[in-house]
């Protein structure tokens, strides 16, 4: 399960060391390590994972024996998404393995993400596993990739490994193994001691439209 450390003030999410599904428990430990760091006034915000996953996205396991509840739990997953993507502190996703669909879709919202060079995919296989994107998913990519990328991506079901990925953009720099938190760490410390309130309200400006879109159909129960 998730598990929150801080490095001087800013704040080390680490997902697990399995495959990181998104389950209902699993969405319900992210959410309150969220609003950990918000409480605490975290200067930055670094998510990663401790196995060969960073995450291998929803929980089809459970969607199976939950097919009734298919609604709401989309809705909790673009929930995290859009906490993410406006959080009022500066955000990098550490990659040190793969991150697939949903997993790739957490690691978009960060404002930055950091991958392992030699290893690990990159990847939205939601075209050859017939999984149409929601609207606020597809909004989410969208808002964070060039529309060439978002094509190659979203339309392919391409496997980026962490060179190519950054030669689209898709992510901002690329570690070795064993230094890929501390290339995370070393971006943010530039950026600590941001006004929050500032902070927060710019990304909600500028990430208005994706915004709503994750956020139109969740349900209160």
């Amino acid at each position: 399960m998730p598990n929150l450390t801080y490095h001087d003030k800013i704040a080390v999410l680490d997902l697990g060391a399995d495959e990181n599904r998104f389950s209902p428990a699993f969405l319900d430990e992210v959410n309150a390590h969220l609003d950990t760091i918000v409480a605490d006034g975290a200067q930055g915000l670094v998510t990663t994972a401790s196995g060969k996953f960073f995450s291998n996205g929803l929980d089809l396991d459970w969607l199976g024996a939950n097919s009734g509840r298919g609604p709401w739990y989309v809705g909790e997953v673009q929930h995290i998404f859009a906490r993410v993507l406006a959080l009022p502190v500066p955000t990098v996703a550490a990659l040190p393995g793969h991150a697939f669909g949903a997993g790739a879709m957490l690691a978009i919202a960060h404002d930055y993400r950091v991958m392992r060079a030699d290893r690990g995919y990159f990847c939205f296989p939601e075209v050859d596993i017939r999984i149409p994107f929601t609207e606020g998913m597809a909004a989410l990519i969208q808002a964070k990739l060039t529309p060439k990328t978002a094509i190659a991506s979203m339309t392919t079901g391409r496997r980026f490994g962490g060179t190519d990925a950054l030669a689209v953009d898709i992510v901002d720099a690329t570690a070795a193994e064993g230094a890929i938190t501390d290339t995370a760490l070393a971006l943010l410390a530039p950026l600590g001691g941001k006004d929050s309130g500032t902070l927060g309200a710019i990304k909600n400006t500028m990430f208005a439209g994706a915004l709503a879109a994750l956020t139109a159909a969740r349900q209160t129960d």
